[in-house]
């Protein structure tokens, strides 16, 4: 599996891939949609699909003397070193936010979402939608892209609207905390969103890979 996944990382993937883990760094903007970084990293993990799709790379993947499976566990295992680099950038971001910027009046005056531990719980989440609509959906002919990613960006944004939205209903003021206030809720939520994340991603993969092995390339 380490070769396939070494395989991903120098042949397949995008230069796009890695350079759009910085947008993780949004976390740290003020007055801005700070969840619209998963979107781009996804995107990035898209254009390397796109790439592998030109270049015939499933063809010359299923070749080699590993399991179509096993091609799809390479595939899968690549996004999610993607996905998780840039959830690591977002929690610097957020503990840098949370700690060092706590009394910083431009981040105590932010209506939008704060850099918490509820919004990286929503960036998990946003990650295992990704991999069950896109990935997942691009395993299901190995070949079509367009549909499931923007069906993807259709879910993804609705769920960044409804995330941004929900601190300011009554009693929901605590998602929005800052710093170190309400921590234990903001955590719980954080678990729930890697339990998401966790669950999400199995799905799409035993879905991936049974799909591909149907596929006649």
């Amino acid at each position: 599996m380490r070769n396939l996944l070494m395989k991903e990382m120098k042949l397949s993937a995008s230069i796009l891939s890695y350079l759009f883990i910085a947008f993780g760094l949004m976390f740290l903007l003020p007055g801005y949609p700070i969840l619209c970084g998963v979107f781009f990293s996804c995107l990035g993990i898209f254009q390397g699909y796109q790439n592998a799709r030109e270049a015939n790379d499933l063809v010359f993947s299923a070749l080699l003397p590993v399991s179509k499976q096993d091609v799809v566990k390479g595939k899968m295992l690549f996004a999610c070193f993607i996905e998780l680099c840039t959830l690591a950038l977002m929690a610097i971001a957020m503990l840098l936010r949370m700690t060092v910027f706590t009394d910083s009046v431009v981040y105590r005056m932010n209506a939008l979402m704060n850099a918490n531990p509820f919004a990286l719980g929503v960036a998990f989440l946003i990650f295992g939608l990704f991999n069950l609509i896109f990935i997942a959906g691009f395993f299901k002919t190995s070949y079509k892209l367009g549909k499931p990613f923007v069906t993807f960006i259709i879910v993804a944004f609705v769920a960044i609207g409804i995330a941004e939205a929900l601190h300011f209903f009554p009693s929901l003021e605590a998602l929005n905390a800052f710093g170190t206030e309400h921590l234990t809720l903001q955590l719980s939520l954080l678990v729930a969103g890697v339990l998401c994340y966790i669950i999400l991603t199995w799905l799409a993969l035993r879905s991936s890979m049974a799909n591909f092995e149907k596929t006649d390339l």
